[in-house]
């Protein structure tokens, strides 16, 4: 009897196994944890008829019971994909493949829009499908926001042997991370959406020149190609494209370096080929990155089939992203936003830019390598104080005193103890802006920075109702 093994009890690998199990595969479940969490995911599966093995690492001795009887290894996003068991069974002639391309096995029968980028792809992804639903198109959305793939395939494919025959998606919109691509080499989207490229996850991928190009895989698999034309990585490569769509929110461009949809002087969305489309006011959201978001958006929907009044009527009613630049209220006179999502220093920038200023900012967590330059520059012009939690508070407030940062600088153990402070330096300081955006990631205290973001709101809700 041959056997599946997906290793992780995450959402991606319980999705996976879940899928294989409806498909009528024999699975097994590794996963080297086994506290109370895990005990409890495993007991769900182990209900549904799949074996779960906890406590149990990834070596090679953990696969030695069904080695001569694998059919596949399937493997979570957060499972490294260089990692040197998973090479011995590639080795020994084991398929080895990501959850992202055990969806696509079953879901390719749709089109797909993949959307990739180190920031943006999250907005892009949610405001692409309110977009397409809003038109009257059947577009879920999974991937690395959301459902996990796998959870979307099998939720198709249970309703139809059901019996329920739901309909037929129109498209599946599916923001895929690099260490999604890079374990599925196999997915070949419809539409491909590159957003942004900074350096990110070096510590996984080792160089941006590697990172660069597992994402350059999945729009060079793609039959139509959106770049941000303001992108300086993406610009700089654009003459090694030999198609694509071109955004700018900078304006048409000559030559080159012409756009395929922008934005002009006025404010206006222009498409090449359709001419003046509408207002970029139509999206009320803050900062130049939201309309390069706006432009991408526009340049899938009208791939999509449609058409332009009915794009700008989606945007005017989008409610906005939880976790980016999430305004939630004001509190001392300053505006208050949750920017859990940016987990490195060019996503905390594209905030400073948008909110308010004088801002005083919340910053801290798990510290990424990456530039900070930009950040700390604009924290210097943008922000009056700063107050640091988590593992990183030291080496934040090291960087920023090196930088001569002018203003405010504290320490603290974690947002319990951050936020009041922060609160009263705004106060005194006369703040616009009270402004959560970490430059860090979130694993040093929370499971992910949706966990730290709910967090911070209900630290900002218990102060908004006093």
């Amino acid at each position: 009897m041959t056997r599946t093994v997906v290793v992780g009890l995450g959402r991606s690998g319980i999705g996976a196994a879940r899928l294989l199990r409806a498909q009528g595969k024999t699975v097994t479940v590794l996963e080297r944890l086994e506290g109370d969490s895990q005990t409890r995911r495993a007991r769900d599966l182990i209900d549904q008829g799949i074996e779960v093995q906890l406590g149990r690492p990834l070596t090679l001795s953990s696969f030695a019971p069904w080695l001569n009887d694998l059919e596949a290894v399937v493997v979570s996003p957060g499972i490294d994909w260089n990692h040197p068991t998973l090479d011995a069974l590639r080795q020994q002639g084991v398929a080895v493949i990501g959850e992202m391309a055990l969806a696509w096995q079953s879901l390719n029968g749709t089109p797909w829009i993949g959307i990739t980028g180190t920031n943006g792809k999250t907005t892009v992804t949610q405001l692409l499908q309110h977009v397409l639903s809003s038109g009257g198109l059947n577009a879920p959305m999974a991937g690395n926001v959301g459902h996990s793939a796998t959870e979307l395939a099998l939720s198709l494919s249970a309703g139809a042997a059901n019996g329920e025959a739901p309909a037929a998606p129109d498209w599946l919109v599916i923001e895929m991370s690099s260490y999604q691509i890079e374990a599925a080499e196999t997915v070949a989207p419809r539409i491909g959406i590159w957003t942004t490229l900074t350096p990110d996850h070096l510590e996984r991928h080792g160089t941006l020149e590697a990172y660069r190009a597992i994402k350059r895989g999945l729009l060079e698999r793609s039959q139509i190609r959106i770049f941000n034309a303001d992108d300086s990585d993406l610009r700089s490569h654009r003459a090694s494209w030999d198609h694509g769509l071109w955004i700018s929110a900078e304006g048409a461009g000559d030559g080159a370096t012409a756009a395929d949809l922008w934005c002009d002087a006025k404010g206006v969305v222009h498409c090449r080929r359709r001419g003046p489309l509408f207002p970029a006011s139509a999206l009320a959201m803050p900062g130049d990155h939201n309309r390069q978001n706006l432009l991408m958006v526009t340049a899938a929907a009208l791939e999509a089939g449609l058409e332009p009044e009915v794009i700008a009527a989606a945007l005017r009613t989008f409610p906005g992203v939880p976790h980016r630049l999430e305004r939630l209220g004001e509190l001392k006179g300053m505006q208050v936003f949750n920017d859990s999502k940016a987990t490195n220093f060019d996503a905390a920038v594209v905030a400073l830019r948008s909110v308010p200023r004088p801002a005083v900012v919340l910053a801290g967590g798990q510290t990424k390598q990456g530039e900070a330059g930009e950040w700390l520059t604009l924290m210097g012009e943008r922000s009056c104080a700063v107050v640091l939690y988590g593992s990183g508070a030291e080496e934040l407030s090291n960087l920023l005193s090196s930088s001569g940062y002018p203003g405010h600088i504290r320490r603290c153990d974690d947002l319990d103890a951050a936020v009041p402070i922060a609160l009263e330096l705004g106060h005194q300081l006369h703040a616009g802006t009270l402004l959560l955006s970490p430059a860090c990631a979130s694993f040093d205290q929370y499971s992910d920075f949706e966990a730290r973001g709910d967090h911070f709101r209900t630290l900002i809700a218990t102060q908004l109702s006093t």
